[in-house]
């Protein structure tokens, strides 16, 4: 039972978009007091979050092709049907969030970003006899994933509440982007085999992995560089950083799926869950 309950949070993809409401929700909580606006706003970010990667799940192709040793893989093939219904109950909330908080007045920066999220998975460029996905181009899944994710983490707070120092938001940009691409590389090396297999050019593939762990070690220096300019307090980022770099050194293709799942994951709720609980909650 407990078994069955971890892996529903975690390859359900739950488990991130509370990272991401999470981070979204601290984010605010650095320029004005939480209220319901800003837990709406929350919800609004794990909601699209749980779309996104749900949506990605249940793509048709993914299911035609063998789970091989993945178990987070074969449970989302066995739970299709689930996903695409949680899929579209996200989907409902997310508009319902949009429409009640006048976030349409602000859909000429959000289209874009929605549709690079959707864009990512679906193959829909022409090209070489056949179509092609976003997290194809060479050298770009990662770094996409982290733009996109920083910038709705960091764009709806910014928009709901219009912070007095853009000096400060463009260093926890920085900060959170650098983070966010670190792991996206731990779960490249995790992909290793399939991504070589499928011609899919991510850093693991071209470096190694070797090499692709030393490019991780360099945003997570990037990270750190960005939280001691902006001021973050040092235990935060201490523990944010040290724990991100003990995931990567760590990663490797042959890690369980729960160390991915569990624990480079759980890495970005680590400065959300630290700050609300020193600012906000104990205040």
């Amino acid at each position: 039972m407990i078994k069955r309950s971890v892996d529903a949070l975690l390859f359900s993809s739950l488990w991130l978009a509370l990272a991401a409401a999470a981070q979204a929700l601290a984010t605010l909580a650095l320029w004005a007091p939480l209220g319901p606006a800003g837990y709406r706003m929350a919800a609004l970010v794990g909601a699209a979050t749980l779309l996104v990667y749900n949506l990605d799940a249940v793509l048709p192709f993914k299911h035609r092709q063998p789970a091989g040793g993945s178990g987070r893989k074969a449970w989302q093939q066995r739970h299709r049907r689930a996903l695409a219904a949680l899929a579209g109950a996200a989907a409902a909330t997310a508009a319902g969030l949009v429409l009640a908080d006048g976030w349409l007045r602000y859909a000429t920066g959000l289209v874009p970003l929605a549709g690079l999220a959707l864009l990512y998975s679906w193959p829909v460029w022409p090209g070489r006899g056949r179509r092609w996905a976003l997290r194809e181009v060479p050298m770009l899944k990662g770094f996409l994933i982290a733009g996109v994710w920083t910038a709705v983490t960091m764009g709806l707070p910014v928009l709901l509440h219009r912070p007095p120092d853009l000096v400060s938001v463009e260093k926890l940009m920085g900060q959170r982007f650098c983070l966010v691409a670190a792991l996206c590389v731990v779960f490249d090396l995790r992909d290793l085999g399939r991504d070589r297999a499928a011609g899919l050019a991510t850093l693991p593939v071209l470096l190694g992995p070797t090499g692709a762990k030393a490019v991780a070690l360099g945003l997570l220096a990037g990270a750190l560089t960005f939280g001691l300019w902006r001021g973050t307090e040092p235990g935060v980022l201490g523990i944010t950083v040290g724990l991100a770099a003990a995931v990567v050194l760590a990663a490797r293709e042959e890690r369980s799926e729960y160390f991915f799942a569990l624990l480079a994951d759980g890495v970005l709720l680590v400065p959300a869950v630290l700050y609300l609980m020193f600012n906000c909650l104990i205040v």
